[in-house]
């Protein structure tokens, strides 16, 4: 399991910016953040050049690109640091994605990618049920603007870990409270070889995401039915684009 230095202060209460509408940090990302430090340094130098980042399946985007145009859940396998970066780079994402992120990820040194790409802090509990009621209210706002979230269901970041572990439920409620389609992808592993030498530790592997089917939920049904249905289905999907035939884990997490 991957785990990060907290090094620095991030404070996440009723009084955090949410939806943040300064001009001048919408023009830092659209301007310097998405061209220059997505991706160029971490899109090319990084994924391109270290990972050899490649992307299957973009053809499901072009065909339902009208389905998607209000708004989309793209889904991941949490493998890696640059997992999120590359799913956003696999689905030609804007700056206008957003992802609920926990806040100890803000106290690292990732704190500013992590706010480039999107990344919105969950109040943590001691941060009072004020926090939480602001953080929902900013996704309410988000999807009414059309933007794009991503989530990773698996929750925790296991690095280079194959199979699939426990869904939690949260991205298929929020599919079903928005009515937005899941968006299924999947960061799978090449063995190392050639030029890709030089770049990397032999022992770390170059990376291909996989784009699936878009997933539609149906919210004529009942929630619990629906938000069950949307995830066996997405868990299903991913586990066929990764290849996993035989997969170790449940699809329903213990304390779910």
């Amino acid at each position: 399991m991957f785990h990060a230095v907290q090094d620095r202060e991030f404070v996440v209460d009723e009084n955090y910016p949410f939806v943040d509408d300064r001009t001048s940090w919408k023009l830092e990302q659209k301007i310097w953040g998405y061209p220059f430090v997505l991706h160029f340094v971490v899109g090319f130098l990084n994924l391109r050049c270290k990972y050899g980042l490649r992307f299957e399946g973009r053809e499901w985007l072009k065909k339902y690109e009208k389905e998607l145009a209000g708004g989309a859940i793209t889904l991941g396998n949490h493998c890696s640091p640059v997992d999120c970066p590359a799913i956003i780079l696999a689905v030609k994402g804007k700056y206008t994605t957003k992802i609920p992120m926990f806040t100890p990820n803000f106290r690292t040194k990732n704190q500013y990618l992590m706010r480039l790409v999107g990344g919105v802090p969950i109040p943590e509990p001691e941060a009072g049920l004020s926090a939480m009621k602001k953080f929902n209210q900013a996704f309410d706002t988000f999807h009414e603007r059309g933007y794009w979230f991503h989530i990773f269901p698996e929750a925790a970041q296991w690095q280079y870990y194959k199979p699939l572990r426990p869904f939690q439920k949260g991205a298929f409620t929020m599919s079903y409270k928005y009515n937005m389609p899941l968006v299924p992808c999947v960061v799978t592993y090449r063995k190392r070889r050639g030029l890709y030498l030089l770049t990397g530790r032999k022992e770390e592997p170059l990376f291909t995401v996989k784009i699936g089917e878009p997933i539609f939920p149906d919210t004529s049904k009942p929630r619990k039915e629906e938000v069950d249905r949307l995830r066996n289905l997405a868990y299903e999907r991913m586990l066929d684009l990764a290849g996993i035939v035989h997969n170790t884990w449940p699809v329903v997490p213990e304390n779910d």
